[in-house]
């Protein structure tokens, strides 16, 4: 399959947000309760527009369309699009930091063709180019495996409260770069 990788731009938020909301719903399903994915959809879910001011975050298209979007970090923000509240701007230290691999999301159609991979590899030689040597985020459950398949480690569910006191939970992930 034929696919770009471009940085995304401000002009593609809505199409990514609608892709976010479409692929956490159609990817989600037997891994988060209905509750639970709705408040990661409404609270921590999303763009993070610092990213793309940034030039870190990144949109996959088949055929000139958005088909799966993600990104990496040198700011201290772990997750969450502009709607989370628990956000620093702050930048990291790639001597002593880990580079942050930030919001992947697949459209369903498209899942299972690489094109998270391609995208995760992207990212990585990016951060490795800004002298990052290790990278961290906290996976979504439906993502694990495809992270410990593509060499991160970690198994520990740790859950974040959403402000209508729904836990969603998350598994910190870490590996070398």
């Amino acid at each position: 399959m034929a696919f770009t990788i471009r940085p995304a731009q401000p002009s593609d938020i809505p199409a990514l947000e609608a892709l976010i909301a479409r692929s956490a719903r159609g990817l989600s399903t037997g891994y988060y309760r209905f509750e639970e994915l709705e408040a990661a959809v409404a609270y921590v879910f999303g763009v993070d527009s610092e990213l793309i001011a940034d030039q870190s975050y990144f949109v996959v298209e088949v055929d000139g369309r958005p088909a799966a979007c993600g990104g990496w970090s040198r700011r201290k923000t772990l997750f969450g699009g502009d709607q989370y509240a628990g956000r620093e701007a702050g930048f990291l230290d790639p001597a002593v930091d880990a580079a942050k691999i930030r919001a992947f999301f697949v459209d369903p159609g498209h899942a299972r063709l690489g094109l998270g991979r391609a995208l995760l590899e992207h990212c990585e030689a990016e951060a490795r180019r800004h002298g990052f040597t290790s990278a961290e985020m906290m996976a979504t459950l439906p993502g694990v495996d495809f992270y410990r398949r593509c060499g991160y480690q970690g198994d520990t569910i740790e859950p974040y409260m959403a402000p209508d006191g729904i836990a969603i939970r998350f598994v910190p992930m870490r590996r070398r770069l």
